[in-house]
């Protein structure tokens, strides 16, 4: 099986692409992993992907389809994959379709940007040990403080509600039309995110199962 997830920042796609990783025994590609990887092992994109983030540009989009293709290319792909953070936009779309990547089914999961500001803002995480928390999911026994370490608990960033919508803008400019892209080569599989992420999961692996 060969799979693009589609989702906003905050959908749960990690979460699922962990879940379809396992049951299909594919392995997840992920763009900011494989860039990294790349630049550890000091591959030819690699090494041009290097030379923009040291001039502090962003990596340009031939360079990111370079990596992914030498990626796509690694033995552990042949019985398939699944692209979690790529493509981003039509053009990086089109780009895999000019590779010859054929792509059995897009599937985007369905969370509401208001849904997905609560879940998000809900985050807490200790500054210490790095544990993890959600206001609503899984309190800490005492507010502020770490059941693990005593350390403070904090809001990173990147959950701070203004980041959150920010980065949700840019996703239905630049991303959201990927759906349309998708639905019109009639791959396009879509599943309502759940408030229990198991619920999520069924419906995931049931919509693949009709593939």
């Amino acid at each position: 099986m060969t799979l693009i997830l589609l989702g906003a920042p905050g959908a749960g796609k990690g979460t699922q692409a962990e879940v379809i990783s396992d049951r299909y025994n594919i392995p997840t590609i992920s763009t900011g992993n494989i860039i990294r990887a790349a630049l550890k092992n000091g591959t030819e994109m690699g090494l041009k992907a290097k030379a923009y983030i040291e001039k502090g540009e962003l990596i340009h989009d031939d360079v990111v389809i370079g990596i992914i293709k030498e990626r796509l290319a690694e033995s552990d792909c042949d019985g398939g994959f699944i692209l979690d953070g790529f493509p981003r936009t039509i053009p990086q779309a089109k780009a895999l379709d000019d590779m010859g990547i054929a792509i059995d089914a897009a599937l985007s999961i369905e969370v509401s940007d208001s849904e997905i500001v609560k879940r998000m803002s809900g985050r807490r995480v200790c500054e210490k040990c790095g544990a993890s928390y959600h206001m609503d999911h899984r309190k800490p026994a005492v507010e502020g403080v770490c059941d693990v370490c005593k350390g403070k608990l904090v809001i990173r960033k990147d959950d701070e509600p203004e980041t959150v919508l920010n980065r949700l803008k840019i996703y239905h400019e630049s991303t959201e039309p990927l759906k349309d892209y998708y639905k019109a080569q009639d791959k396009l599989l879509t599943v309502e995110g759940q408030d229990d992420v198991k619920d999520t999961t069924a419906l995931v692996l049931k919509a693949l199962s009709e593939i």
